[in-house]
């Protein structure tokens, strides 16, 4: 089954959480537990390095972004899930970790701009196209009443007609910012 028809066929895709030892260190094998415990719960697939590990295993000096992932990814290889990774910050560091994404067999990436508050909607479509041509791409929209900003129909629109876009992740944050990506709801961005 193609990555987009197990998309539409409607998923659990959880949140990997990031497993701590008391030093607050990476612990392998209770990371690899987390990952065997949402497959055998029947998650549909797992997204890595979003949410819960998004923003300690990106810090350089950390270096734990390609380990978790591919921690994760050992335990996934074999199964059919989807399996997803985030990817944000800048240009540089977004096609970094979506090259690691691919190279370790993602099958797609959570696309976060919220690296890019200034940037305009040419430019953020500029750099989810950057992305797209690495890896599948889904779209995440951070709402502002959690540390996002706006997005409007406009960007929505031009973002899924990027070949590579395979879905988008709303957080439901607010109720009507949560319809905004979707079409016919222009009268929205009016208000």
């Amino acid at each position: 089954m193609s990555l987009r028809s197990l998309l539409l066929s409607g998923l659990v895709i959880p949140a990997h959480p990031l497993a701590l030892d008391r030093e607050r260190r990476l612990d392998e094998r209770r990371q690899r537990a987390l990952t065997r415990y949402y497959l055998a719960a029947g998650a549909g697939g797992v997204a890595v390095g979003v949410h819960t590990t998004q923003f300690a295993i990106r810090n350089p000096a950390v270096g734990l972004f390609e380990p978790v992932l591919r921690i994760a990814m050992e335990e996934m290889r074999a199964t059919g899930v989807v399996k997803i990774s985030g990817v944000c910050g800048r240009l540089p560091q977004a096609i970094s970790e979506a090259t690691i994404a691919a190279r370790l067999g993602y099958d797609a990436v959570l696309l976060s701009v919220g690296a890019l508050p200034e940037a305009s909607i040419a430019e953020l479509i500029a750099h989810s196209r950057a992305i797209s041509t690495i890896i599948p791409i889904v779209g995440f929209y951070l709402q502002p009443g959690v540390g996002g900003r706006t997005l409007p129909y406009a960007f929505w629109r031009e973002f899924c007609e990027i070949e590579n876009v395979v879905a988008i992740k709303v957080a439901p944050f607010s109720r009507y910012q949560t319809l905004e990506p979707l079409p016919g709801n222009r009268a929205i961005h009016r208000q």
